[in-house]
């Protein structure tokens, strides 16, 4: 660790372990797809730096609840990462990041089409100070196209994707998730996109853009419903917790008021349902040899199903799908989360120090590497706590960072 900074934080030190040291991300992106992609990066060693604008702090710092005026979202969303300050409309903060830029390897944004370009930080000046450097433009409609300008957030991607009209009871309204799923997905696909691009840059010793619109990734995990409709002329309905595609699929509720999902997608689980349930002669109705068959008898095999786990508690239900090797789980929230067994064992909830709340627990890293794995090494960090630090390493004297900050460009 480094000594205490100006703010008095301890800053953390920008040299990292893991599979991607050695690699400097600029995260310039705000709200949520392209700084979570950075997270992702960090995780496993990169050393990223937050961009932010000195009066107007990434949103995520002000998103949900927070503890004696510190963001917790912000404390998962920032970790890893060193947080300065930049304006990047100002001549000063524009020769900054260009003098970064040179450093870097890779820069994520997520500003409208043309804006990094009037300021006249648009690819071709940012390729012209590093040839290497991958830029990932992180947009909600991507680079081109009529809807290029329009402003965009994950909930349009979720709403023009498909996925909020199959989402849903079928007599109800289209349903959108209450967290940010079309950035998360978008962010895990930028993740890749990098990975990918530099990969290339290994061979060809140039970087390029990734141009990465959060309304696609979205439409990829949705599934063959575009083939559907291309083939068949078929447009998936909203089914609520029933699936098309196999039967019995749902959540029930026990004798005790908890619910629990079940899920049949193999055959053989499905049939070892109906046998634990009581309904073997179900098994042999012509219609049950497929999944799409069971999906047509799904009122049938709910009956026969929820009737039976009414009947019984949580903990019995449970014993008996594992014993019958059934797939059953419970409907947890986020204190069933924190206390899981299991994943207490995988540490997929991990506690983190931090010097400004303490001891915190978020989620862990995204997968575990068995010779190279990734890590948190710290939190969150406050709002520009290592602008001084990061300047100083790119050979701006005291007097140069003071007269930028004075400029406003810090």
């Amino acid at each position: 660790m480094h000594d205490p900074d100006a703010d008095g934080v301890t800053a953390p030190h920008p040299a990292g372990d893991g599979p991607l040291a050695g690699l400097r991300v600029l995260d310039v992106a705000t709200l949520f797809a392209g700084p979570l992609a950075a997270t992702m990066l960090g995780d496993f060693g990169a050393e990223v730096i937050k961009v932010e604008h000195p009066a107007k702090p990434d949103p995520s710092r002000g998103h949900g609840p927070d503890k004696g005026g510190v963001g917790l979202w912000w404390k998962l969303l920032g970790r890893n990462k060193r947080a300065i300050t930049l304006d990047l409309s100002t001549p000063g903060g524009r020769e900054t990041l260009l003098r970064l830029v040179a450093t870097a390897d890779v820069v994520i944004e997520n500003f409208r089409p043309g804006t990094l370009e009037k300021w006249r930080l648009g690819w071709d000046e940012l390729s012209a100070v590093n040839p290497r450097l991958v830029l990932a433009r992180v947009t909600a409609f991507g680079q081109f196209g009529p809807y290029c300008h329009r402003p965009g957030f994950g909930t349009l991607a979720e709403a023009m994707s498909g996925f909020a009209a199959i989402t849903g009871e079928p007599e109800g309204p289209p349903t959108l998730p209450p967290f940010g799923l079309a950035d998360s997905i978008a962010a895990l696909a930028t993740s890749y996109a990098v990975m990918t691009a530099l990969t290339a840059r290994a061979t060809s010793g140039r970087g390029q853009v990734v141009d990465m619109a959060i309304i696609e990734p979205i439409l990829t995990v949705l599934g063959p419903q575009p083939i559907w409709f291309d083939q068949l002329g078929y447009v998936q309905p909203r089914t609520g917790n029933r699936s098309r595609n196999n039967a019995p699929r749902n959540t029930y509720r026990t004798a005790d008021g908890a619910w629990l999902a079940v899920s049949t997608s193999a055959q053989s689980v499905a049939e070892r349902v109906m046998r634990l349930v009581g309904r073997a002669e179900l098994t042999h109705e012509p219609w049950f040899a497929t999944g799409s068959g069971r999906a047509e008898h799904a009122d049938v095999l709910d009956e026969a199903v929820g009737g039976w786990i009414a009947r019984h508690s949580r903990a019995e239900v449970l014993a008996a799908f594992e014993q019958a090797e059934a797939a059953v789980a419970p409907v947890y929230d986020v204190r069933d989360v924190m206390a899981d067994p299991q994943y207490t064992a995988l540490d997929a909830i991990t506690e983190v120090p931090d010097p400004e709340l303490g001891p915190i627990r978020m989620q862990n890293v995204l997968f575990r590497l068995s010779a190279t794995p990734g890590r948190i090494r710290w939190a969150g960090r406050p709002h520009g706590a290592d602008t001084d630090a990061v300047l100083g390493e790119l050979g701006l004297t005291p007097e140069r960072i003071a007269a930028l900050r004075r400029q406003g460009a810090l």
